[in-house]
């Protein structure tokens, strides 16, 4: 099975700065692809694949000089999820949802680039991270690194770069504990089991709203284009990005602990988006992270050999 490890990078100013080129370039690219597909397709009513996009990467590489120097599996990875992009506008199409056809992409809406294949693009050297055309990066690993390593993104987040490694590793069943428990989640208690016991709701939105409001108060206030600006917004990310952070270590810890001690974990099986647009809970239940919960246990359960039972809540 497939499972990523994330580490904190620490480039360089000189590296941070060939990483941002490149993250632009690629994000140029992506555009051009987009825009490439879907000129076709409204002015010769044709359309453009996978395959002839990857074709055109030498040729990128040949007439672009900020693409001469990435490599050339960077820029395969971007018209790949380009392609899943459209394979998800199509499947959405097909399903009568709402279709959402690929959106061209900002400055601040293009965030990483990939490396498919280990030792061809990158690699570990020692205690850093060796990425070609960057050069060696150094990285914290807070955790050992296992599995085989097969790909590689490179990911920026609130003024931050981190790696993420997709490794293949095998799954580390548990023994069986012979226990079984249902589990209730809620607004007022985050978790309430069958046997009786409870998991507040620490509110990590609500408890930090008050100096977000601050944070976004300042962005308002400031003038776009301008350094103080990008400073006020880079303030904010960081403040969402903490929450987000507190959020999953907690239900991450909580998600172990049921894995540990039961065989069978049943839950309701809530349409959260549904149960969202009530405008007086909406925050509430976002807040709760109920979705990353049921998404993480049933991918720790599938981990360690236990079973999830998701159940209608009629």
């Amino acid at each position: 099975m497939l499972k990523t490890f994330c580490y904190r990078l620490y480039p360089s100013k000189p590296q941070r700065k060939r990483l941002d080129s490149t993250l632009e370039t690629c994000r140029r690219w992506y555009n051009q692809c987009l825009a490439e597909r879907r000129d076709a397709y409204q002015q010769h009513g044709t359309s453009v694949g996978k395959y002839q996009q990857l074709a055109k990467v030498k040729e990128q590489k040949a007439t672009n000089p900020y693409a001469k120097g990435i490599h050339s599996h960077v820029l395969q990875v971007v018209v790949a999820d380009l392609d899943k992009a459209f394979q998800a506008f199509f499947r959405r199409v097909k399903a009568g949802e709402n279709p959402g056809y690929p959106r061209f992409k900002g400055r601040d809406r293009f965030s990483s680039l990939g490396f498919k294949e280990y030792a061809n693009g990158f690699k570990i050297d020692g205690r850093r991270l060796r990425l070609s055309g960057i050069g060696r990066v150094a990285v914290r690993w807070h955790r050992p690194l296992a599995g085989q390593i097969k790909t590689a993104r490179v990911v920026s987040r609130a003024g931050q770069w981190y790696a993420c490694f997709a490794c293949e590793v095998e799954a580390a069943k548990q023994i069986a504990t012979g226990q079984e428990v249902g589990v209730d989640v809620g607004v007022a208690s985050l978790l309430t089991q069958s046997d009786g016991k409870k998991v507040a709701n620490p509110r990590w939105y609500r408890v930090e709203q008050r100096k977000l409001r601050v944070l976004q108060r300042r962005v308002s206030r400031r003038k776009k284009g301008r350094k103080n600006r990008r400073k006020a917004v880079l303030a904010l990310q960081r403040q969402h990005e903490r929450i987000g952070n507190r959020r999953k270590d907690f239900l991450n810890k909580l998600v172990s602990g049921l894995i540990e001690r039961y065989d069978r974990i049943a839950l309701e099986d809530l349409r959260i988006t549904n149960m969202a647009r009530n405008p007086h809970l909406a925050k509430s239940i976002l807040d709760a992270g109920w979705g990353y919960l049921v998404q993480h246990l049933t991918s720790k359960a599938e981990e360690a050999g236990r079973v999830v039972c998701l159940v209608d809540p009629r």
